[in-house]
């Protein structure tokens, strides 16, 4: 009965560590099957993390090219542009230079027809002093629509008061009156502007 009791109680601790092993092999299992969902997560996150440090050098690189090319346009714009301002001064300095030279072109050209009327004048056998006196004033008139052409005009002084924007006094003239005090009496040098601008004062003598 004792040698019964002991194979079975034997028996009884096989069976349980039997049970202990295969449990033991099981939570093992598990163990690894856990281990190895880890590691495959592990390798996806990486995976995806690598993909996203490739998107990002890909948009870093992409990125840098739109900045290099944005670089070299803006800088053959400068290019262009220093060029066309260079070509601008040298035209501009040039021009200067031609109107410094030949500014006096446009009325030396004018000029010419009366000088023609001049040589003709002067070629003429005529000794009528009324024909003379006639091809002077017809030249006089001609030459003075000339200047007004160039923007030459005479100052008017008739019954001007004085005005030292545009007259001269040389001379003042007592004994005129009270309505001739401060007028312009007489013209002794017709003045003259230019394109509105004073080039000559008028000299006159004015009542005092």
């Amino acid at each position: 009965m004792e040698e019964k009791e002991k194979k079975e109680k034997e028996i009884k601790i096989d069976g349980e560590q039997a049970a202990k092993q295969t449990a033991d092999a099981a939570d093992t299992k598990e163990e690894k099957k856990a281990d190895a969902k880890e590691n495959k997560e592990a390798k996806a996150e990486e995976k995806a993390e690598a993909k996203d440090d490739k998107k990002e050098k890909d948009n870093t690189k992409d990125e840098l090219e739109k900045a290099n090319k944005t670089i070299a346009e803006l800088k053959d714009k400068y290019l262009r542009t220093l060029a066309e301002f260079d070509n601008y001064k040298k035209r501009t300095l040039k021009e200067k230079a031609e109107l410094i030279l030949n500014g006096s072109e446009k009325t030396v050209v004018a000029i010419l027809p009366v000088l023609d009327d001049f040589e003709r004048a002067l070629s003429s056998k005529s000794d009528d002093p009324k024909a003379i006196r006639e091809g002077i004033e017809m030249i006089y008139k001609k030459f003075e629509k000339t200047l007004e052409s160039l923007g030459v005009k005479k100052i008017d002084t008739a019954e001007k008061d004085f005005d030292t924007d545009f007259h001269e006094a040389v001379a003042m003239v007592p004994g005129m009156g009270d309505d001739k005090k401060g007028k312009v009496i007489d013209c002794v040098q017709t003045g003259y502007t230019l394109n509105d601008k004073v080039i000559r004062h008028a000299k006159v003598a004015v009542g005092q």
